[in-house]
């Protein structure tokens, strides 16, 4: 899954949770502090190892994804945005590598999951892509912005940064929008694709997390600061809820 925000003037909780958030805890700690545990140490290495695959992932979808644009200039501003995300991987790849993790091997246990929900999602047309890339991906952004949040400020800061919208987010709304103008039938179809997407990148994201137990304990209160089970509930709620006004800024019924 790649990595946007919402082009939305009032940000959503999931957006601001990071900078809005008292820091305590871990959360107030830099990397050298907090990396003394091993096991936040690993979470960490598997969070940027998540992050760093699908910012990989995104650069190679986005270049298969400008060949199906319909001008040369929507092809010209695809590539941008994939040599914008290829800049984020290396960011994550070097700072895995400052702190004694080899890129690799971080990245490879999210590698299937990753995949399969590419596989699972690929999309039929132009249009589809561009839904896919504003509405699937957002998902997870919003999840890692939640998550930064309770890490510590040196990880904090490069997840943030790398979260950054490549300008997707805005060229894929008034993409979509001119399309279901011009010919509103064509929302139905995407309305029901971008349900299926919010589904299947759901269900991608929980297992990723069940599979590895230091992330999972990250969100849940062993490691991360403020955490607890009835805590992530309320996250995934947000996070539901930013996708409802993701659609709306589409043209699309949630």
């Amino acid at each position: 899954m790649r990595f946007m925000t919402t082009p939305d003037n009032t940000p959503d909780a999931s957006d601001t949770a990071a900078s809005t958030v008292e820091h305590t805890g871990v959360a107030a700690q830099d990397w050298a502090q907090a990396s003394a545990d091993p096991q936040y140490r690993a979470a960490v290495v598997d969070l940027l190892g998540a992050l760093a695959y699908g910012e990989l992932a995104a650069f190679e979808r986005l270049a298969e994804d400008a060949k199906l644009a319909p001008t040369l200039a929507d092809k010209a501003e695809l590539a941008k945005m994939a040599s914008a995300e290829f800049h984020h991987y290396e960011k994550l790849r070097d700072r895995l590598t400052e702190i004694g993790a080899e890129p690799t091997q971080a990245m490879e246990p999210f590698v299937a999951a990753l995949d399969g929900f590419h596989k699972q999602t690929a999309p039929s047309d132009w249009l589809e892509g561009l839904v896919k890339a504003y509405v699937g991906d957002s998902i997870a952004s919003d999840f890692y912005r939640e998550v930064a949040a309770r890490l510590d400020s040196d990880t904090r800061g490069l997840v943030l940064a790398v979260l950054d919208d490549t300008g997707h987010a805005s060229f894929a709304v008034e993409k979509v929008r001119a399309a279901i103008d011009a010919d509103p039938r064509v929302g139905g179809r995407l309305a029901l694709w971008a349900r299926r997407l919010m589904g299947e990148a759901l269900s991608q994201s929980q297992r990723v997390v069940a599979d590895r137990d230091a992330l999972s304990t990250m969100l849940v209160g062993g490691v991360a600061d403020g955490f607890d089970l009835a805590e992530v509930g309320k996250m995934f709620s947000r996070i539901t809820e930013a996708h409802t006004k993701r659609m709306a800024a589409l043209g699309l019924a949630a």
